[in-house]
């Protein structure tokens, strides 16, 4: 990794390509050709590519591609397995049908690609894992397991396959709900998950952990005689921060503890050579916003070294260089997110490098020379790429060529930065409209992100997009609280949601402005999550919007808490529970100034949700139905924290785009393109 070139470099091949995409439609031709722009159908239409993985040679690559059947009533997406060269030739799907195929890696002789994939024609058909021969052929299923498999990984010496499965119900509760219904006791029962080993020889499987913990984040010893593991106490989401390592002897099952300090302990990675292992860890107790270091355990028993405690971002998981000098991660760095190297020896940081964007999935070649990811562009959707640490980077796939192929015409994205009220620097991404022209003020959103340990990143982005091509200036700023800007800016809001984060947002409103970006009398506003918060505090705190949409955001921190399924982590930034900080909770929810809002108001949810439950928008709605406010409230049945299913993702953009345009007059152009009314007649025979 050396000498790899990255940062803001685009792949040869792609760079015409990409910056012909993003140049608009040619003036000249506006008034008789409208530019055709990205659709909420189109949205849907988008390729997914991800999870690449790179053969033991380094010459092939297997991802995964996540398309949606366009002609199906039902819109159903199904991921299938690919396997291209790093030349990027021998482009070629691997599987097909209607079940999807998932998480392919390659056998340690690289002759068999496995993957997960639930293909019986039972309705419950359960996941396991299937091989396929590298060179073709069909695919056989390995594993028989009586769950599903979660996650599964190779032994170095290629004699077993490690996976991870849920436990079952035990037969006593499974009598209870046949004979007696399925009232269930809160907390009383956790279905765990945990190791399995199958030997490929034998075809035998056998369980290798046992206990009342739950196991993530494998990692196989480099001699394939020992693991190490993440447990956590149970499978709950607010328990996610209180997690150990642990490494258990293949052979005889016996297990011992290698590192606990009360906090998190994640994600638990060996050297080449088997001495060390290297992990993710948070010495604080429970859920929190402090950034994770690296720490190196000496699995022989000696002390453990923490790296990085001087360097102010955020550690994720670590990736060991081929010679154990280096441990790689990757993180976020502004709006972007790049690959870091650290010495092992001498805790140096020596590179830090990328080719912006949203960088992520980072995989490395046995022999080290050659990196594979997953790079989205601010102008372009996800593709694969790769490098050899003395090469630029080159594009592997081009998953979304109809978007080239249709002219579809997508708006400038770039990085912008102003003061805010105490004199400091914040950054936001913005998204600026198909037709573009300097010196006009533009209808405009504002859009918080989520977390709000978040950031948004200068990548494709559907939605803004989406805007972008209905005539929308599109602001979203990385507010106090935010990644990727140190650990005194995440902080930065702590009791203090609503106020510098709100600071931020509104200063950057007026940057707008005074760039001549917004039109100061056509300004909307919505978020999701903590942005449906920001929004919704937003509406009860300006009259500047004229209209703004709060999307599963939290609006009364008091029942919030209860409520929902993180709560450790709202405690973090209160102080206490709302027992022991209730005026704090009361001062910074929005329901608690719901007379004071003046801006009409849509709020959506789903109405599954428990991070966000969606009593947060019920109480919001009944507060300003009684007020005699100027509200709607659209519940997606069935929709947890995100909106997945694909009528629903139409519908929420739809409204979005009816709802803004009636309030700035800006009717939304992009649902009465000819392609659109056209390919809705063919399906239902009505048209829009």
């Amino acid at each position: 990794m050396q000498g790899l070139r990255m940062r803001g470099l685009v792949a040869g091949a792609g760079a015409t390509l990409l910056i012909a995409i993003a140049a608009g439609p040619n003036p000249g031709l506006a008034q008789e050709s409208p530019p055709r722009v990205l659709s909420a159908r189109d949205t849907l239409r988008i390729d997914q590519v991800g999870s690449p993985a790179l053969s033991p040679d380094g010459e092939w690559v297997a991802y995964t591609v996540r398309s949606r059947d366009m002609d199906d009533p039902d819109l159903e997406a199904v991921t299938h397995v690919w396997r291209v060269r790093v030349d990027g030739t021998g482009n070629r799907q691997l599987t097909r049908g209607p079940k999807s195929a998932t998480a392919p890696a390659w056998s340690p002789d690289g002759g068999i690609i496995a993957f997960l994939a639930a293909r019986g024609e039972e309705a419950d058909a359960k996941t396991q894992v299937h091989f396929l021969y590298a060179d073709g052929g069909e695919a056989r299923q390995v594993t028989e397991h009586d769950e599903s498999v979660g996650s599964f990984e190779f032994a170095p010496d290629g004699s077993a396959l490690l996976f991870t499965a849920r436990d079952p119900l035990p037969e006593e509760e499974e009598k209870r709900r046949e004979e007696e219904g399925d009232a269930e006791v809160v907390d009383a029962l956790h279905r765990m998950t945990h190791l399995w080993l199958h030997d490929l020889e034998t075809d035998e499987t056998r369980r290798l952990t046992e206990g009342d913990f739950t196991v993530r984040n494998p990692d196989w010893s480099p001699d394939s005689k020992q693991v190490a593991f993440e447990t956590r106490p149970n499978p709950t989401a607010n328990d996610g921060w209180r997690s150990d390592v642990w490494v258990v002897d293949v052979e005889s099952g016996e297990r011992r503890l290698l590192h606990e300090n009360g906090g998190s302990d994640t994600s638990p990675r060996w050297s080449p050579d088997g001495r060390t292992i290297a992990f993710s860890s948070n010495a604080t107790a429970s859920s929190n916003t402090q950034h994770n270091k690296l720490y190196l355990a000496d699995v022989g028993g000696g002390p453990t070294r923490v790296l990085l405690e001087d360097v102010d971002r955020q550690f994720t998981a670590p990736i060991w260089s081929a010679n154990g000098r280096f441990v790689y991660w990757s993180t976020g760095e502004g709006t972007s997110t790049g690959l870091f190297r650290v010495s092992v020896e001498s805790g140096a940081v020596i590179t830090a490098s990328a080719p912006g964007g949203r960088n992520g999935a980072w995989t490395l070649s046995d022999d080290g020379s050659r990196w594979v990811w997953v790079r989205t562009g601010p102008d372009w959707p996800a593709e694969i790429y790769t490098a050899t640490n003395d090469g630029e980077p080159v594009r592997l796939t081009d998953a979304n060529a109809w978007l080239r192929d249709e002219g579809v015409q997508l708006g400038a994205v770039e990085t912008v930065r102003w003061t805010n009220s105490d004199g400091e620097t914040i950054e936001g991404v913005l998204t600026k409209p198909v037709a573009y022209e300097e010196g006009r003020a533009w209808p405009f959103i504002v859009n918080p992100h989520g977390g709000p340990t978040g950031a948004s990143l200068e990548a494709f982005n559907s939605t803004a997009q989406f805007f972008a091509g209905n005539g929308y200036v599109v602001l979203q700023p990385n507010f106090r609280g935010s990644t990727n800007y140190g650990q005194a800016f995440v902080n930065a809001n702590i009791d203090a949601w609503g106020v510098t984060d709100y600071d931020d947002v509104m200063t950057g409103v007026d940057h707008a402005v005074a760039m001549g970006w917004a039109d100061p009398d056509r300004l909307v506003c919505y978020g999701w999550s903590y942005g449906g918060y920001l929004s919704a505090w937003i509406v009860t705190q300006t009259d500047r919007f004229k209209a703004v949409s709060p999307g599963a955001g939290l609006t009364n921190l008091f029942s919030m808490y209860s409520t929902n399924d993180i709560q450790d982590y709202l405690a973090s930034f209160f102080g206490g529970t709302p027992w022991t900080a209730t005026e704090n909770y009361r001062e910074h929810s929005p329901i608690t100034f719901a007379a004071d809002v003046t801006s009409p108001v849509l709020l959506m949810h789903g109405g599954s949700d428990t991070r966000v439950p969606p009593e947060q928008s019920v109480e919001f709605y009944r507060a300003l139905r009684d007020l005699g406010k100027d509200v709607t409230f659209v519940r997606f049945p069935r929709e947890g924290h995100g909106i997945v299913e694909p009528l629903h993702q139409m519908d929420r953009l739809r409204r979005w785009a009816a709802f803004f345009g009636e309030h700035v007059d800006n009717p939304p152009v992009s649902e009465s393109q000819p392609h659109e009314a056209e390919t809705t007649e063919d399906e239902d025979g009505e048209g829009q």
